[in-house]
């Protein structure tokens, strides 16, 4: 039987706050709630959080500060809301470790559908054995959702790890912004095309060095995954 997943909602909006608990709550989550940065830091350890919707402008840290916090122990998927519309400032929540973003104001619709999308490919089920790239440099373990970079455990997002996983999983094969989208946001993210070369920097920040370049962008193409 499936455990009943946690998720931390985190706003100073009362009214924005209770309709998004009562969506969630409707389709079977436990949810926390915290109307400010410190509430937040400390619901989060105290309870077992399986997934955080974060507002940017709280009263106290902002959604950015928390995010870092929490970014330094553990990789939990991290729905952003802002009223920021700037390009620049939404690239900067998913280089800091966002795995999604939605501005306001929005649909509870499509924050269920952005909810629903991002734990399909977080939480999903996989036994697959692990990939071990270029003599044991890099160890991509599907199962634990753990990468290793010369036995070191890489802090990659949910979202890092999956783009990363594909990439490897099919050296050689280049995939377009458009497929990686697809495959690894969902058929229902309405983002800009651009979100995955944000993650794809982070990605290389990551895992690769002077030594060491996995991911190759083909110009014009997309992106490819090499050993050599």
């Amino acid at each position: 039987m499936e455990s009943i997943k946690n998720v931390l909602v985190i706003d100073d909006e009362e009214s924005i706050v209770a309709v998004i608990k009562a969506y969630l709550e409707r389709e079977g989550f436990r949810v926390y709630v915290a109307y400010n940065g410190k509430e937040a830091i400390q619901s989060f350890y105290k309870n077992k959080i399986d997934f955080m919707i974060l507002d940017l402008m709280l009263p106290d840290l902002s959604g950015e500060e928390i995010c870092k916090e929490i970014r330094q122990t553990s990789n939990v998927p991290i729905l952003m809301l802002t009223a920021k519309v700037a390009e620049a400032q939404r690239i900067n929540g998913l280089d800091i470790g966002a795995d999604d973003y939605l501005t306001k104001p929005f649909s509870p619709k499509e924050l269920m559908a952005r909810v629903r999308a991002i734990f399909r490919r977080t939480s999903s089920d996989n036994n697959q054995e692990l990939i071990v790239i270029k003599g044991g440099d890099l160890l991509i373990s599907p199962n634990k959702m753990e990468v290793k970079k010369d036995d070191k455990l890489v802090d990659l997002t949910a979202t890092e790890f999956k783009i990363l996983l594909l990439l490897a999983q099919n050296i050689g094969r280049v995939y377009s912004r458009e497929e990686l989208i697809t495959k690894i946001l969902g058929h229902d993210y309405e983002g800009y095309d651009r979100t995955i070369d944000t993650h794809i920097k982070n990605i290389r920040q990551k895992v690769e060095d002077t030594n060491h370049k996995y991911i190759i962008t083909v110009y014009g193409a997309g992106y490819k995954f090499t050993e050599e």
